[in-house]
């Protein structure tokens, strides 16, 4: 049984998770604007020409964070990325080593994966939905986990990029934006609220990715008051329909042939 919104955690526990918060920095800041990929781009000419903001260069100095996202960052796809859910995509540097091993590719840089934080001393398992951090004069808050899609999988020329990062975990996450600021990289995050600590990353990821049976579950995530919206959307879609819907248009989307 998974717990509910009801704080269940002790003391000790809680400790336990905050311990390495307290050395978490912005590793590198990454943005980008959309732009159109042409088959001549490419390797493989059985690509057609693809649309995309995942393409991100590194920010040397200050970056103005908004409310919606980072200045001189943008989304192609409005309707599965960015607003204020998904203001900023966070992902793990721990996990650039792994990735280096298992995939063999050597140029693996920050923002490989589109985020627009790489950060370092947090993993999925160390923060929870709803925890706000300051950066700077930046309030930011743990919305969801980030679901990959197909254009990771694009992007590297790996089919399944994108179910291979969905079931390790290693997914990364998005922040909301409660307060605007200056951000910059070498900037520590400082948890300042921990609302849910029953709820890392981690967790609702195995309820919405691996158990997708279990409907208890399921209910007690949406009742996470912190938790997106789209999120709250699909796990109510599948209490009321007894199923866990069909992801392969977000995992491999409309043409990848590898």
């Amino acid at each position: 049984m998974y717990p509910g919104t009801v704080c269940s955690i002790n003391t000790t526990q809680e400790r336990t998770l905050l311990k390495p918060i307290a050395e978490a920095k912005i590793f590198s800041i990454q943005v980008g604007l959309p732009k159109t990929i042409n088959t001549d781009e490419t390797t493989d000419s059985t690509y057609r020409p693809w649309t995309t903001g995942f393409f991100k260069l590194p920010v040397d100095g200050r970056v103005w964070l908004g409310r919606d996202n980072l200045d001189g960052d943008g989304q192609a796809d409005l309707h599965n990325h960015g607003g204020e859910d998904k203001a900023v995509n966070a992902y793990p540097h721990e996990h650039y080593a792994f990735w280096t091993e298992r995939l063999g590719l050597e140029n693996l840089n920050t923002g490989a994966f589109g985020e627009n934080f790489t950060l370092s001393g947090l993993i999925e398992s160390d923060v929870c939905i709803g925890d706000i951090f300051e950066i700077g004069d930046a309030r930011i808050q743990i919305s969801q986990p980030r679901q990959p899609c197909w254009k990771l999988s694009r992007r590297w020329h790996v089919r399944d990029l994108a179910l291979q990062v969905q079931n390790t975990g290693h997914t990364g996450w998005y922040f909301r934006v409660l307060h605007e600021g200056f951000v910059e990289a070498g900037m520590s995050l400082r948890l300042t609220e921990r609302p849910h600590p029953q709820w890392t990353v981690t967790l609702a990821n195995d309820i919405m990715h691996h158990h997708t049976s279990d409907f208890e579950a399921a209910r007690s995530l949406m009742d996470c008051r912190s938790l997106a919206s789209r999120w709250k959307t699909t796990l109510e879609k599948r209490i009321t329909t007894g199923t866990a819907g069909d992801n392969a248009a977000r995992l491999y989307g409309p043409d990848i042939s590898l």
